[in-house]
């Protein structure tokens, strides 16, 4: 039996691009990055995704093609529905058919986050397991289901957006939508950053606030304490309603709002839902290009994540 061709996975963002060669176990077999050139428009981000999975293809004989990206993609075609400024110009590129006219190979696309909850589903933190929810804390929110092994993507493509949730705490908060009082407000880099301004009248990054809470400073500890719950608390009620084996969190945000919103986590879980771990993704920078490797080997027949023969695809 021929061993299965290892697959590319493309990660799309606003400020760098990445690929990887990925082989059937999950691991990754070569990589290559370049900054995104948002501001030359969308053809000039296709070219530089193109030239980066060529690199690789030529090393994976007739392995196919996924990819991750910024913004809400029709899961049906394959087209950016919505996305933010960091790509200017997004909205309405058809990713996969554009791309695939590049490689001459069919290709892939969904979300980021999608991407990254496929990944860790397949060899990360939620490996054995076909029912997750993943949360992805940065200088945004984002969420992602896997139900029985695969995306669940809606009716939009924008399932699992967490971010819009209603927050106790982020009545003053704006979320990146442009509304106030939502999850993202307040359980983000941005909504650290916006909820230390408050406090003290002084603006610094997410990043700086967190640091300062792990020093002991009183305002900044008050405002990772606030979010944290908030998140645990949300992520809590959304158990009851989705019912996943396991929560995961990932993003630049993880380590500083994990602990304490395990602990809200906890105390808000329903009786029914009590094993339900919340746990710390564990893929990093991979997890989107082997998601979106994965979503290109699931496409084509293979097992989902959940299947127990991970030596193939």
């Amino acid at each position: 039996m021929t061993a299965p061709a290892p697959l590319v996975g493309v990660d799309i963002g606003g400020t760098k691009t990445a690929a990887a060669l990925v082989g059937p176990d999950g691991g990754v077999l070569g990589r290559r990055r370049a900054p995104t050139p948002a501001e030359s428009g969308p053809a000039a981000v296709l070219d530089t995704a193109a030239r980066l999975a060529r690199e690789l293809l030529d090393d994976a004989g007739t392995g196919g093609v996924g990819v991750g990206t910024a913004g809400t993609v029709d899961p049906a075609t394959g087209t950016i529905r919505y996305a933010t400024d960091s790509l200017p110009g997004w909205s309405g590129t058809r990713v996969a058919d554009e791309l695939g006219e590049r490689l001459g190979r069919p290709v892939l696309v969904t979300n980021d986050v999608n991407a990254a909850a496929l990944g860790e589903a397949w060899v990360g933190a939620g490996r054995g397991r076909t029912h997750l929810l993943l949360v992805a804390a940065g200088t945004g929110l984002g969420g992602a289901m896997v139900q029985s092994g695969r995306l669940a993507t809606g009716a939009r493509g924008a399932a699992g957006e967490v971010g819009h949730l209603p927050a106790t705490g982020a009545e003053r908060l704006r979320c990146g939508c442009g509304r106030p009082g939502h999850l993202e407000g307040i359980a983000s880099g941005t909504g650290l950053s916006a909820a230390y301004a408050l406090e003290t009248g002084l603006r610094i990054t997410g990043q700086a606030v967190a640091e300062r809470a792990a020093t002991g400073e009183p305002a900044a500890r008050q405002v990772v304490d606030r979010a944290a719950t908030a998140l645990g608390r949300a992520l809590a009620g959304l158990v009851a309603v989705l019912d996943p084996q396991a929560v995961l969190v990932a993003g630049g945000a993880a380590d500083t709002l994990l602990p304490g919103a395990r602990a809200a986590f906890t105390a808000e879980l329903p009786a029914a839902w009590a094993d339900v771990p919340l746990l710390a993704a564990t893929l990093g920078a991979d997890a989107v290009v082997v998601g979106a490797a994965r979503l290109a080997g699931v496409a084509g027949g293979a097992p989902t994540v959940g299947d127990d023969e991970r030596t193939r695809w």
